[in-house]
């Protein structure tokens, strides 16, 4: 059973930085993607980022400028890099990995942007 440990939340004043980290059992190099996702109390989960096996790379709208995604060879673990946060961006966040047909998700940590 594939395993994705998630890290870095908590609670930041608006303008500050948090830096997530999901850690996973299995390689991270041989996933198709790995992504954040976040989800708000009554909102939709919605992509952050995604990184791929090439290490392409793609951000909501939302997060572009802001947020960086990137991977921890050592650690096996990939990580988000959020700057500048917004009350807006107060979600749980998620991390979600596919290896072949399986997708796999984490327990999700919160993230909460006092203004």
């Amino acid at each position: 059973q594939v395993q994705l440990v998630e890290s870095g939340g908590g609670l930041v004043q608006a303008g500050g930085s948090l830096r997530l980290s999901c850690t996973a059992s299995r390689s991270i190099f041989r996933s198709n993607a790995i992504g954040w996702y976040r989800q708000a109390p009554g909102k939709q989960r919605e992509l952050v980022a995604q990184i791929t096996s090439r290490g392409m790379t793609n951000y909501a709208d939302s997060v572009k400028d802001r947020f960086t995604i990137s991977r921890d060879i050592l650690k096996n673990a990939v990580d988000l890099q959020m700057n500048s946060l917004k009350p807006e961006d107060t979600s749980v966040y998620y991390c979600n990995a596919q290896w072949g047909p399986d997708d796999y998700w984490g327990q999700g940590t919160q993230v909460t942007v006092s203004s």
